[in-house]
């Protein structure tokens, strides 16, 4: 087994003054996949790591460049950026698709799959252990575990298996051992995914006080006992059920007004951006922006 590409190959950040030799000229040997983002944009934050993830388990098929608009301001004026997230993909130096918005997971693969086909890059047996550790991971989580860490024998140091690996150490609760794997990525490798990871670790570690069942019969008894819902949602988020937690404090969006409705609103922002389930975070942000307007 050979170690794949380093990620930073993969995925780099460019500016002004070097777009046209990150994006347009390397855009003729591979595909680009240009991500539009600022610091301040919610989507953005969500998005990323789900662009980097595909990108990653796509073997060198694809590479994703990553504009700060706010800091390249002439870029974003060339490309007429009316609203971020925008994603450009640049084949041939032209743009010959586009997307806008936060899209899951799913629907990136398959915006991708009508330009680019991993069968174009060489096989990659890292990125080939990686998909099969998911595919077994849905009914083995421990078998997949035990995939990722025989796949850093063979490449010692692999930014996506270590956080594929930490991913799956948080899931079964060893947020120490997480921990540890995530301080060996090199800072400048270390990519929104894994800022990601390690406020996961934080919420892990900081366990909710409080009855899930006596919450609950709180909330059936009387639906406007925020607080309950509230402290119900982080149980559930330390428990690893996103989806519920979003469901509790959209609840507390929708029926109220005032500043319960404001607290529930930033603490769902917070949540999308560490959530590993690009579904429910799509479905959460509908239904949050629905609830608001």
């Amino acid at each position: 087994m050979n170690p794949a590409a380093p990620a930073a190959d993969l995925i780099y950040d460019v500016t002004d003054a070097d777009f046209e030799a990150t994006v347009i000229e390397r855009s003729m040997q591979v595909p680009v996949l240009l991500d539009c983002w600022a610091p301040w944009c919610g989507p953005c934050r969500s998005l990323t790591p789900v662009l980097e993830k595909v990108v990653s388990s796509l073997g060198g098929a694809v590479v994703l460049a990553k504009l700060n608009s706010d800091d390249n301001p002439q870029l974003a004026g060339a490309l007429r950026l009316r609203s971020i997230p925008q994603v450009f993909l640049v084949s041939g130096g032209q743009v010959v698709d586009q997307f806008s918005g936060a899209l899951p997971e799913g629907q990136v693969r398959e915006f991708l799959a009508r330009h680019v086909k991993p069968g174009e890059a060489p096989p990659d047996p890292i990125e080939q252990l990686r998909q099969e550790a998911v595919e077994v991971g849905a009914n083995d989580p421990a078998e997949a575990e035990a995939m990722l860490r025989e796949g850093l024998a063979y490449a010692p140091g692999h930014v996506e298996l270590t956080l594929d690996l930490a991913e799956r150490l948080i899931a079964r609760g060893a947020a120490d051992e997480a921990a540890a794997s995530l301080e060996q990525v090199p800072a400048a490798q270390r990519t929104d995914r894994h800022a990601a990871l390690v406020k996961r670790i934080e919420l892990a570690r900081n366990k909710p006080q409080g009855d899930p069942q006596a919450l609950a019969a709180r909330i059936a008894a009387n639906p406007k006992d925020h607080e309950a819902r509230f402290a119900l949602a982080a149980i559930q988020v330390h428990a690893g059920d996103f989806n519920a937690a979003f469901d509790q404090l959209l609840e507390v969006v929708l029926r109220d007004k005032g500043e319960q409705r404001e607290k529930a609103r930033a603490q769902l922002v917070e949540w999308f951006s560490v959530c590993p389930d690009a579904e429910a975070v799509s479905r959460g942000r509908r239904y949050l922006g629905m609830y608001l307007n």
